[in-house]
């Protein structure tokens, strides 16, 4: 059929324009625009998706300043060994009250009821600067519910953070993990 319908226009005198040469070489020069077109948008979406890959999004709030612990083993306490995870961080609080420079230099005690462990920090000088941050000596008593043998610590801790302190030496040495 298609072949009869050529040969009718050509009686005719006239030739269809989808079979002009001209015609043709155009329209495949159109579809080979539109496929390299295709193929550039195609690699520039597939470099933007795995360009996206290659950020890191950091899972902490900003400014946190305190590094995470993960796993099921607590970070160990500077203080003493056999402080657990949640003996720390009561000890911890406790410490940033008693160090506290606009605080009234009481002494802090802290207790965890589930260990029996307990104790006190209190300000052993005043605060001082130690390159940027705020810096104090302390003093700290450790015990256990019920007995009466006490441990007396002495070291110096700066601040990192409005209420976080780090403990920078223990005993006139370096504190092992900080805190």
């Amino acid at each position: 059929m298609h072949r009869r319908r050529q040969d009718v226009t050509r009686r005719h005198g006239r030739q269809e324009v989808a079979d002009h040469p001209d015609y043709r070489a155009r329209e495949r020069r159109r579809e080979g625009a539109f496929a390299r077109i295709a193929a550039r948008l195609a690699t520039g979406f597939a470099a933007l998706a795995l360009g996206a890959c290659a950020i890191a999004i950091p899972l902490s709030p900003f400014g946190a300043s305190e590094p995470l612990t993960t796993g099921s083993i607590g970070p160990v306490s500077p203080l003493d060994p056999a402080l657990d995870v949640e003996d720390w961080r009561r000890a911890r609080s406790a410490m940033a009250v008693a160090l506290d420079p606009q605080g009234n230099g009481a002494t802090a005690s802290w207790e965890n009821p589930d260990s029996g462990r307990r104790g006190k920090f209190e300000a052993a000088s005043r605060a001082y600067a130690r390159g940027d941050r705020v810096c104090r000596d302390f003093r700290a008593v450790l015990g256990r519910a019920g007995e009466a043998q006490e441990r007396v610590v002495a070291g110096a801790a700066c601040r990192v953070s409005e209420s976080l302190w780090r403990i920078e030496s223990v005993d006139g040495g370096a504190a092992p993990g900080g805190g």
